[in-house]
């Protein structure tokens, strides 16, 4: 686990940077096994992360996203899994956006606000999981409270060296 944090704390990671999305969680557990058992160097995950640090989120000073890593899945040629922390300030929101790969989040902490394509906005809470399909247009992203900060654990799976965040104008 050091060698990841050390890592991650040696990326050029500006402190405004915004959340892009919230989108992606298959298992805190499974991630960070994951993590400590493949190995990346830092090109490699300054790379698959330097997507997540466009300035996405207009609701709160507070919103950020973390990285926690980014791994090349040696068993599906050209994949890599990608896993950040989205923390949303008090009313934190992300714009529209889409992502290039398969998403799923995870609600660590607070409750948050999601809604895809034309589906209907949905509230998650602590334990509570959701799925972006590749594409897919996230519509709403947010805080469901205008109070108390929420978290997310978010895993992105999408092709090696691909912008995993587009934002729609």
């Amino acid at each position: 686990m050091s060698s990841t944090i050390s890592v991650i704390s040696a990326m050029p990671w500006r402190p405004q940077s915004r959340p892009l999305s919230l989108a992606i969680v298959a298992g805190l557990a499974c991630a960070l096994a994951l993590g400590k058992a493949l190995p990346s160097t830092m090109d490699a995950v300054s790379g698959a992360l330097a997507p997540l640090c466009a300035n996405a989120a207009e609701g709160s000073p507070l919103d950020k996203v973390e990285p926690i890593g980014s791994y090349a899945l040696p068993n599906v040629p050209g994949k890599r899994v990608t896993i950040v922390r989205v923390t949303y300030g008090p009313g934190g929101f992300s714009r529209p956006h889409r992502h290039a790969g398969s998403v799923t989040a995870y609600i660590t902490k607070g409750e948050i606000r999601s809604q895809l394509g034309g589906g209907p906005v949905e509230t998650f809470t602590v334990g509570q999981s959701f799925f972006e399909p590749p594409g897919s247009t996230h519509l709403v992203s947010a805080n469901a409270s205008n109070t108390e900060p929420a978290e997310l654990i978010a895993v992105f799976v999408a092709d090696e060296g691909a912008q995993l965040t587009t934002f729609i104008n």
